[in-house]
């Protein structure tokens, strides 16, 4: 799905804007790149001080959008019209605005592109929406699902020229889950700070994001894969006494994810890696870790590894945890694996 968007917009091109778009949904790093690819190549830069209005929702009337809308462009052959937060135009609630902004988008000015961008999910049932769909595009931007986030870092270094080693996906994963500006920021600060030639690894991930190439939840999962006792118990010391910049609850929610689709691929058969990837919702490249853990550990082995993790998040959120500290919390639990 977020490469699909990335997909979209990447394929963006001038002579083939449609006049309307709107863009809503839960994750506005598309919505904003969506709007950024638009600006880009809607309006030749000599012609934006004439033929590009940028507007905010919270200063504009459904008829101020519309006067802009309804102007031809001056001394050329397009218009840019774009809105941001289009939710807080004042009157949009109302009935007889959503009807203006229907009879519009019926019949559009061909010389205007108008750009809606809203801040938030709106109903695509409502007929003044599905209006844009006629005569533009109606795009819906979700958030990407924890599974999409390698191959979403994995295309955006692509984008960029960017070399970056498995490990490093991994361990950029982790740390900033399925946050795509996030995300971006962070290729583009080691975008800067790459040497020419250099690729990004783990090294480098430590150096310039700061996230231990050691000390990690990924490395503390490997050891347990590995039942790797001693591995497994100096990261679990290190955690506890790091614990500012290694939370319990973040943990062992990791390690839930990870150990209870293990648990649930027990139950999968001989189905092929495709298919064990879609079922389990897990990026297909990692599927080895996933397969490796369960030919370590028995089903009842799985049981009650998952059953420990439930025990230390109602723990770490204070639940029976009597006097013990996140220290205790994790050897506790590497212990429960391991024994």
């Amino acid at each position: 799905m977020a490469n699909n968007y990335r997909k979209i917009i990447r394929e963006l091109q001038r002579d083939k804007l449609k006049p309307l778009y709107f863009l809503h949904g839960t994750e506005s790093y598309y919505i904003d790149s969506f709007a950024d690819k638009i600006q880009e190549i809607a309006i030749p830069e000599y012609e934006k001080g004439f033929n590009e209005y940028v507007l905010y929702g919270k200063d504009v009337s459904t008829g101020d959008v519309l006067n802009y809308a309804r102007k031809f462009p001056m001394m050329a052959e397009k218009q840019l019209v774009l809105v941001k937060e289009a939710q807080a135009i004042s009157d949009l609630g109302q009935k007889d605005a959503q009807g203006l902004m229907e009879s519009y988008a019926r019949n559009p000015l061909e010389s205007t592109l108008l750009v809606l961008c809203f801040g938030k999910p709106q109903d695509e049932r409502k007929t003044w929406v599905k209006s844009f769909g006629v005569r533009g595009e109606i795009h819906n931007f979700k958030k990407m699902y924890d599974s999409e986030v390698p191959d979403f870092i994995a295309e955006l270094c692509r984008e960029e020229n960017v070399k970056i080693s498995p490990k490093a996906i991994q361990l950029l994963s982790e740390h900033l889950g399925n946050n795509p500006q996030a995300i971006s920021n962070e290729i583009e600060k080691l975008k800067l700070n790459l040497k020419e030639g250099e690729g990004v690894d783990a090294d480098i991930i430590e150096r310039f994001v700061g996230v231990s190439k050691e000390f990690n939840v990924f490395e503390l999962q490997k050891a347990l894969i590995d039942k790797n006792a001693t591995k497994a118990f100096r990261i679990a010391n290190y955690f506890g006494n790091n614990a500012k910049d290694h939370p319990l609850t973040m943990n062992v929610i990791s390690l839930y994810n990870f150990f209870s689709k293990v648990l649930l691929l027990h139950g999968l058969g001989n189905k092929p890696d495709s298919d064990l990837a879609r079922i389990l919702g897990v990026n297909p490249y990692f599927l080895k870790d996933y397969k490796r853990a369960a030919q370590s550990y028995s089903l009842p082995q799985l049981r009650r590894a998952v059953h420990a993790l439930r025990l230390a998040d109602a723990r770490s959120k204070g639940v029976d945890a009597g006097s013990a500290t996140e220290s205790d919390i994790y050897k506790e639990l590497v212990y429960s694996f391991l024994s």
